[in-house]
């Protein structure tokens, strides 16, 4: 499967939202339904393929491997136990909503 490597349009600057996922993660899999349908356009990070990404992973989760984990600017949040109340919290938080 191919990977994303699209951008999120915000004013005049085209920024990455980051999504970090594992290829088994049904979470992953709804919140990359979730923000295709809103339009919201993503980079997606597997986790198990990227050493570095786990860490980081680890890093904001304190210290678990919590997927999705989404990333934009200096915000970061665990979309584990999926929902769109989740998402919708990350976007406002991260200015996109």
């Amino acid at each position: 499967m191919p990977r994303r490597a699209v951008l999120y349009s915000h004013g005049m600057t085209q920024t990455p939202i980051r999504m970090y996922s594992t290829s088994w993660c049904s979470d992953c899999r709804a919140a990359k339904m979730a923000l295709d349908k809103k339009g919201i356009a993503y980079q997606e990070i597997n986790i198990e393929e990227q050493p570095d990404a786990a860490e980081y992973v680890m890093s904001v989760n304190g210290g678990k491997r919590s997927v999705p984990t989404l990333q934009y600017g200096d915000v970061a949040a665990s979309l584990s136990g999926f929902s769109i109340t989740k998402l919708n919290d990350f976007l406002g938080k991260a200015g996109l909503a």
